[in-house]
């Protein structure tokens, strides 16, 4: 039996050593996600692709304002399965509550969202509104609240309550597509939390 030619077995491990990179860098680094809902709007936009960071959460812990793609909890997911885009606003151990007027509280401090949260053509920020009887919750140790930009557009922590680091994949950190929206997407510069 005659051996392989030399450039076809060089082929061959140059494949093989290409998919075994991507899929190592896809596992454990770096991913893309195509936005498919409209939560994130004006933020992120529906059919714009983002690179999503797997690496550093190991070492460096999801801070407020990081946008996260996540697995949603059993019984919220679509039929399709498809992970949500949404922004931490509370953090392990915090007390999260949405006032009558819109306005997030945490730990009894407003937070103020004007921008990021959605605006109208007008220019206005929509009001938050909440999706259940519940409007405070107290995160364990293991937990994030997470809301959508375009609050009226978003199911998230109000409607299914905090979830845990296990389930997010990671933090959009790079805009790549369509090329005219390419940038970093950077987490806000939050001031102290008003009383």
């Amino acid at each position: 039996m005659t051996r392989p030619p030399r450039w076809l077995i060089e082929v061959v491990e140059t494949l093989a050593l290409t998919l075994l990179t991507f899929f190592v860098i896809q596992t454990f680094v770096a991913q893309p996600y195509q936005v498919r809902q409209t939560s994130m709007e004006r933020t992120l936009e529906p059919d714009q692709y983002v690179l999503v960071d797997k690496l550093t959460p190991r070492f460096d812990p999801f801070k407020r304002g990081d946008i996260v793609v996540l697995h949603p909890p059993e019984g919220v997911e679509d039929e399709t399965g498809t992970p949500f885009i949404k922004r931490i606003i509370g953090l392990p151990g915090e007390t999260v509550r949405v006032g009558e007027d819109g306005i997030v509280y945490v730990d009894g401090k407003a937070l103020d969202e004007s921008g990021y949260t959605y605006r109208d053509d007008a220019g206005v920020n929509e009001p938050t509104t909440i999706d259940s009887d519940q409007s405070e919750w107290t995160l364990g140790p293991d937990e994030v609240f997470v809301m959508g930009d375009h609050r009226e557009a978003s199911a998230d922590s109000r409607s299914f309550g905090p979830i845990k680091l296990e389930s997010i994949v990671g933090r959009a950190f790079l805009r790549y597509w369509p090329a005219a929206t390419f940038g970093i997407i950077s987490r806000p510069a939050y001031q102290p939390p008003q009383e």
